[in-house]
């Protein structure tokens, strides 16, 4: 039992440094280019996301209690 969880972490902590650069398969070639783009765009650039790929948060925990704003909307249902 013992030398499996040590295989086991060997084989993951020796995959953790091999980085290496993406490229096309042999024999294969990037995606063709976008109709309106000026080049076609290399791996690194199809690797990046935008920004709308990969939105900022925009809602803030709260550190202490407030109180809410009025919200004019906020009206009970009918009935």
């Amino acid at each position: 039992m013992k030398r499996l969880i040590l295989v086991t972490l060997v084989m993951m902590l020796s995959g953790c440094g091999n980085r290496t650069d993406l490229h096309p398969r042999k024999g294969e070639a990037l995606p063709v280019k976008p109709l309106f783009a000026p080049a076609t765009p290399t791996v690194r650039q199809l690797l990046t996301p935008e920004s709308q790929e990969r939105p900022q948060r925009s809602d803030e925990q709260l550190n202490r209690s407030q109180e809410r704003r009025d919200d004019k909307f906020d009206l009970p249902p009918p009935g």
